[in-house]
């Protein structure tokens, strides 16, 4: 039987500024109806043999990760959650200590949650050939049929065919090439792009993990003892799993252990690592245009153009990409879209909010939008479920005007409780308990005003609240 453990941490930032830290690229819908990490599982899901699916992300993103997987009927997955990123090994290993702790020692298959696979019959014929490795006590990796010298990905190169099972034993791991070297791999027909995916038995991994990365071993099993259960969340202890050293699994184990195997995986696949790739992944049109939302276009060719907010007109350019959010236009030349992470990683040491939050925000109770900010006021559109609630909480250094658009509301404001219909309002002074609910069965929908002297979300003191959050000062409403 196979276990699914798929990998949901990342914040995708050379897609921004669609992906953003507190909404990466796993959790948007970029080629079908369901975001990347939904696709990832039903993918996994359509494996004969399968046990469990255990998906490990961001403490962040629990609330976004367990809607999603509900929205695709997955209510009973189990979500481990990092309190940090520590990279790809220290994560896999919580996923192995946290079954052999339930007395599983499962076979793992290792998803990457931001992987577009287009062949899902190649995909399940090469997972059925893995199992078989992997049950012989092998550490398989997939490596893909590359169709042109990528300098973007890191390759394989594959040894002697075995005669036990299908795939290869391996030569060596290579880092990202350059594009002569890439020319080189290609034309030799012995390597392979690293896809990224793993397969081996819990107990197997952590045998290789002990031997090659005590270090990492150690600290995982030392946080392993003290996992505690929310539901469908696994928590793990921050100041433990902090001190556990960041590494990848290829680095860790792969590139050393002495029973590696790949199997090749002969299908269109992509990590979906740049807006290059992401036009590459889909059907552009006559023009070689990609184009999503309001978009129009004169003399446009071979470019990817997207609109999420307003109409996106482009006149006479050609090989771009062009995204429009509500708060952010990025226009790059393809060839430079990989520097989108530089860029992104030069507006964070500026502290720019933009590449952490989009102007809508997620939350377990809804969403709020910033519809306007100057000094000294801020408007919001706030979305709150039918029978959820913020949490109780008060600012010290601003005051909120509440007015109800449609719905109906549940106000706490001091010692006060009172509800509000449409067109009704409420006003919440400064360093007063207030909370807020939707006791209807439908939307609440809001308009806030917020007046102070300062308006960030780090301004809120928290009481109570239904979803578990820290009851102290934090970050999130």
């Amino acid at each position: 039987m196979i276990t699914p453990i798929i990998l949901c941490g990342g914040s995708g930032t050379r897609l921004w500024p669609l992906s953003r830290n507190a909404y990466p690229k796993q959790l948007l819908p970029l080629i079908s109806q369901y975001s990347l990490l939904q696709d990832t599982v039903l993918r996994a899901l359509l494996l004969p043999e399968i046990q469990n699916l255990l998906v490990i992300c961001n403490e962040e993103h629990r609330f976004l990760v367990a809607e999603q997987l509900q929205e695709i009927r997955q209510t009973h997955t189990n979500i481990l959650l990092e309190p940090t990123g520590k990279n790809t090994a220290p994560a896999i290993a919580m996923a192995a200590f946290y079954l052999l702790a339930n007395k599983e020692d499962p076979i793992l298959l290792i998803l990457p949650a931001d992987h577009l696979i287009k062949d899902t019959q190649a995909f399940t014929t090469a997972m059925i050939a893995a199992e078989h490795a992997a049950a012989a006590g092998k550490l398989v990796t997939f490596g893909i049929h590359p169709t042109h010298p990528e300098t973007g990905y890191g390759y394989i190169q594959r040894a002697t065919k075995s005669a036990d099972f299908e795939g290869f034993t391996v030569a060596q791991f290579v880092e990202k090439p350059s594009l002569d070297l890439a020319k080189q791999y290609i034309a030799s027909g012995e390597y392979y792009w690293n896809s990224g995916m793993f397969m081996f038995r819990a107990s197997r991994f952590l045998a290789e993990l002990k031997q090659f990365a005590p270090d990492i071993y150690t600290a995982c099993q030392q946080v392993s003892e003290k996992m505690t259960y929310d539901l469908d969340f696994v928590r793990l202890d921050k100041s433990l799993f902090e001190k556990c050293r960041s590494e990848s699994i290829d680095y860790a184990v792969m590139e050393k252990t002495q029973d590696a195997v790949v199997i090749p995986l002969n299908s269109a696949w992509s990590d979906i690592g740049s807006w290059t790739a992401l036009w590459e992944a889909n059907h552009p049109n006559e023009e070689g245009n990609v184009m999503y939302g309001d978009v129009v276009t004169e003399q446009v060719t071979n470019s990817y153009l997207r609109a999420e907010s307003r109409m996106l007109a482009v006149v006479g350019v050609q090989d771009h990409i062009v995204v429009e959010t509500p708060d952010v236009v990025l226009v790059a030349h393809k060839d430079n879209s990989q520097a989108v992470k530089v860029m992104v990683e030069n507006l964070k040491r500026k502290q720019r909010s933009e590449t952490h939050l989009h102007r809508k925000v997620y939350r377990p109770w809804g969403n709020y939008e910033t519809i306007d900010k100057s000094i000294g006021f801020q408007v919001k559109r706030i979305t709150v479920k039918p029978g959820a609630a913020l949490s109780l909480q008060l600012h010290h250094h601003r005051s909120e005007h509440w007015v109800v658009v449609s719905g109906v509301a549940k106000v706490t404001c001091g010692e006060n409780v009172f509800t509000l219909q449409k067109n009704q309002s409420a006003y919440i002074p400064v360093a007063t308990k207030h909370r807020l609910e939707n006791c209807g069965t439908t939307p609440l929908e809001m308009i806030e005003v917020q007046s102070g002297d300062y308006l960030e979300e780090d301004d809120i003191v928290r009481f109570e609240d239904a979803y578990g959050r820290e009851t102290k000062t934090v970050v999130d409403a």
